[in-house]
């Protein structure tokens, strides 16, 4: 006979990594060209004068 019983699954474990999305530099604060302002998925801010927008809506 044994003398442990069998060990069992467990269904956790698991953890997706988090995607860093949100606003990245605040009203009035300086930038330069090719800075990253906001991190989005799908337009929640629109873009503004002399503000440019990338395929994953950045």
């Amino acid at each position: 006979m044994a003398h442990k019983k069998g060990g069992g699954s467990t269904r956790n474990g698991r953890d997706s990594e988090s995607n860093r999305l949100g606003v990245k530099r605040a009203d009035g604060q300086f930038v330069r060209s090719g800075t990253i302002v906001v991190r989005q998925r799908g337009t929640q801010f629109w873009v503004g004068n002399n503000v440019g927008i990338g395929k994953d809506h950045t």
